[in-house]
């Protein structure tokens, strides 16, 4: 797992050159790109339509099109709540709404000072102890309100973590 590297169209070409000769090779260098840098920067349009003998367009729309796709930097540790039916049956809705107005963020929100990027995901498999969450792919069950505030201020102590940001179910 790698820590998230500040924006760098050299170390990007370098991920396009490795992985270029795959087949359908735009969606692995996506991948590779956020695995890299955390998100798809602005600046990897261009040099991706360029080395692919791509439109701009096309490359926005795969970009758009899939959710797990981050445009902006992500905060400093993840967080994804589980939107499956077993955990709404178990109170996933309450445990979201505490979680949006404790962070002052929305889902693909990153909260102002940077700790926090919240998303959705479907069923992170841990449906027996429901409602649950992850957070920095380590994964909570049974979480409240309270919990959830506990586990917070935990990452929150944590300066910054070394986890990865490829995509889950969503």
């Amino acid at each position: 797992m790698n820590a998230c590297q500040p924006w760098s169209a050299e170390r990007a070409m370098t991920i396009v050159a490795d992985n270029r000769h795959l087949r359908g090779a735009l969606l692995p260098i996506l991948h590779a790109l956020q695995e890299e840098f955390g998100y798809i920067d602005e600046q990897a349009i261009p040099l991706l339509a360029t080395e692919l003998n791509l439109s701009r367009a096309d490359v926005h729309g795969v970009v758009s099109f899939y959710h797990e796709f981050r445009r902006e930097k992500p905060g400093r540790h993840i967080i994804k709540v589980c939107r499956a039916e077993a955990c709404q049956s178990m109170g996933a809705n309450t445990l979201v709404n505490h979680i949006k107005s404790r962070l002052q963020v929305d889902f693909h929100g990153t909260t102002a000072d940077g700790a926090f990027t919240l998303e959705p995901v479907f069923c992170l498999g841990n449906c027996a102890l429901s409602p649950a969450v992850m957070i920095d792919e380590q994964l909570h069950g049974r979480v409240s309100p309270d919990r959830f505030d506990d586990l917070a201020a935990q990452a929150r102590a944590v300066p910054h973590i070394t986890h990865s940001h490829k995509g889950h179910a969503q």
